[in-house]
């Protein structure tokens, strides 16, 4: 349920450039797509992507572009995750849900903005290797749990935000009841992995409002528990 491929963006890194070098370049590729918010970037530069990205795409961590992971995932492209964050629009005291573990990226950023990341994935493989980089990184305000993110954590909602990671048809009903009034949650949504919207889902005293933001590709949401 991790995110899928956005926009394939090929900035590959320059001959001899340092890590540093690669890390300013990141942040500065950042600001360039739109993602503007000072608490937003201060967290982005806070969570180093490189320790989220393993094997032959190590080298790649820096670039703004999406890469594989295990059980057939993606860690989403940096900008994308940057943007989503942006207009989830998290207050220090809010309790985020995540539908979508996956690498642990996007949890491990929640987690330097809010008060606690309930993060769900389902696939126990991906739930097991990002707790132990949240242990890694001493961040005790994640909790992850390997279950089915479609139907959200009613026992631990309502929440004030919520994050989707992979797409949908349309808002899951479980994850608008889980959402507190006033609430915010951003998601890709789309009949198909090629024509997606991220939207921004807030509740009000009226229902639900909603706004497109732009379009996205995501893998897609799927119900129940993965294989690994």
């Amino acid at each position: 349920m991790s995110t899928g491929p956005e926009d394939f963006d090929d900035t590959s890194d320059q001959p001899g450039e340092g890590l540093a070098e690669r890390k300013m370049r990141f942040l500065f590729a950042l600001r360039s797509r739109g993602v503007t918010d000072t608490r937003v970037l201060t967290a982005m530069e806070r969570v180093d992507r490189g320790l989220f990205v393993r094997g032959l795409f190590a080298d790649r961590a820096y670039e703004d572009m999406p890469l594989p992971i295990a059980c057939g995932q993606t860690i989403s492209q940096p900008s994308v995750v940057g943007l989503m964050t942006q207009a989830l629009q998290v207050n220090p005291r809010d309790t985020v849900l995540e539908v979508g573990t996956g690498s642990g990226y996007q949890a491990a950023i929640l987690a330097q903005l809010c008060r606690r990341v309930y993060t769900v994935d389902r696939y126990r493989r991906l739930v097991r290797e990002a707790g132990e980089l949240f242990r890694q990184l001493d961040l005790t305000n994640i909790t992850s749990i390997t279950a089915d993110g479609s139907f959200g954590l009613p026992d631990q909602g309502p929440f004030d935000r919520i994050i989707v990671t992979a797409a949908a048809e349309d808002p899951p009903g479980p994850l608008l009841e889980q959402l507190k009034p006033g609430g915010i949650m951003v998601l890709p949504v789309g009949q198909s992995d090629t024509v997606q919207s991220l939207i921004k889902v807030t509740r009000s005293s009226r229902g639900f409002d909603y706004e497109e933001l732009r379009p996205v590709r995501f893998v897609p949401l799927v119900e129940g528990l993965g294989s690994e």
